[in-house]
């Protein structure tokens, strides 16, 4: 009960610090540290991940940096797609979903490792330039220009998200927040308090799936929600203190070894 509620503590810390990441790690802290199969961790890491990450989107839309109509379209969406991923999360031997975990946590760790290129432009934040955006905020109102592409290129990230989530058990912030950055001109605070009501969103569908599928929440379950909601609470506190690069590079670290380790336990 208390390594469960340790690792609670440490995923929902990590998801309040970055509004992603967190989920990737609760999964293997399920696995490999209190011997849960994956389709059982799968609906308990969604529930804290979904939990912790509704404090998050409730702090940030008191701040009014949450873009809700983007999130409700990539829920909605996600929503849609998230049962597709939990229909093969059943029908997929355990080894494989060990392997595709572990190469996931791999690509995340790469993408925060990868230096950044800044374009000149407004947002100053991503790889395509300023007139290339696919969601752009209109100038007089702060909101998004809902145009075509910007509608289809945030349904197309919805839908992914959702099919990730349900396979995997993961909130899909790691997918979320990048394609913020590279899709739109969305400042990162804001882009995090987004991640983090799309996340809480999708959790919530599919742990609603999981459970019509069977699948129950224990104790040690229980110990571990909470202690991510307490962990989250106090990510957000220290969020403006800890240096940006410095947590992408110990988070990502983390993950490369536990991908290696569920990697190695996968195929021995």
């Amino acid at each position: 009960m208390l390594l469960a509620s340790f690792f609670g503590l440490v995923m929902g810390l990590v998801l309040g610090l970055t509004g992603a990441g967190g989920g990737i790690l609760a999964v293997p802290a399920l696995v490999l540290g209190l011997g849960l199969t994956m389709t059982q961790a799968a609906p308990v890491a969604l529930f804290a991940v979904g939990s912790a990450a509704a404090i998050g989107a409730v702090d940030g839309l008191r701040h009014g940096l949450v873009r809700y109509r983007a999130a409700l379209l990539i829920a909605l969406l996600g929503a849609v797609f998230a049962p597709v991923g939990i229909y093969f999360a059943h029908q997929l031997p355990e080894k494989i979903l060990k392997v595709l975990f572990s190469l996931l946590m791999i690509m995340v760790a790469w993408r925060m490792l990868r230096p950044e290129k800044l374009d000149d432009g407004p947002s100053d934040h991503g790889h395509a330039n300023w007139g290339q955006k696919n969601c752009m905020l209109d100038q007089q109102t702060g909101r998004f220009s809902w145009t075509a592409k910007c509608t289809a290129t945030l349904a197309a990230l919805g839908a992914v998200t959702g099919v990730v989530s349900g396979l995997l058990g993961v909130g899909g912030g790691f997918l979320i927040v990048p394609a913020f950055k590279q899709l739109t001109d969305v400042q990162m605070r804001g882009i995090v308090a987004t991640s983090l009501m799309v996340i809480s969103l999708i959790s919530v569908i599919g742990v609603i799936g999981a459970f019509h599928a069977g699948v129950r929440i224990d104790g040690l379950g229980g110990s571990f929600i909470v202690a991510s909601i307490v962990g989250m609470i106090l990510g957000r506190k220290l969020c403006a203190r800890v240096p940006a690069r410095g947590l992408q590079i110990g988070f990502a670290s983390i993950c490369v070894v536990v991908a290696a380790y569920m990697l190695f336990r996968a195929l021995a």
